[in-house]
């Protein structure tokens, strides 16, 4: 038996689920802490990031193969699905649009528009999705979103099909 954990499926998935947690934490302490306001895109990355750990975690808890299994394979399709927001969100702050399409945060939309708008508004993103408010190692909170979804991804489907 091996001593790492990505070959012990349930240890996996609750690693995973801690990452996603420390991960959301951090998000919260640059919005509460430091004051940095979230944009659309980095919105549906938090919940992306939320559904990856709530998957991660009920995959932990099942001890049949087939649920987990299951579980990792949606796990890893939100992944993938907040790994392609965060590469969105990337390529408008390398290539930022010449005009600003919209100021206001997700809250503000859904208190002025009706929630047929509101939902084609979120992803379509803004010019405060192109704004870099904090970088480290010289990548920014997109960048990092971005790598985190795609090792989680990749751990998670290593993992599943490894499991079989």
């Amino acid at each position: 038996m091996s001593a790492f954990p990505i070959d012990h499926p349930r240890r996996t998935a609750s690693l995973i689920a801690l990452a996603c947690l420390g991960l959301l934490a951090f998000g919260m302490y640059l919005q509460h802490v430091v004051g940095l306001e979230p944009c659309p895109m980095c919105i549906v990355q938090r919940y992306a990031l939320v559904l990856v750990g709530v998957l991660a975690a009920l995959a932990a808890a099942f001890r049949g193969r087939g649920w987990r299994r299951g579980l990792l394979g949606l796990a890893v399709l939100v992944a993938l699905s907040g790994a392609f927001v965060a590469a969105r969100q990337s390529w408008l702050q390398w290539y930022p649009p010449e005009v600003l399409a919209c100021g206001r945060d997700l809250y503000g939309m859904i208190e002025n528009f009706p929630l047929k708008r509101v939902i084609p508004m979120v992803f379509r993103g803004s010019g405060d999705c192109s704004a870099v408010d904090w970088t480290f190692l010289g990548l920014t909170i997109a960048n990092w979103s971005f790598l985190w979804f795609l090792a989680m991804a990749g751990v998670l489907g290593y993992t599943g099909w490894r499991s079989r």
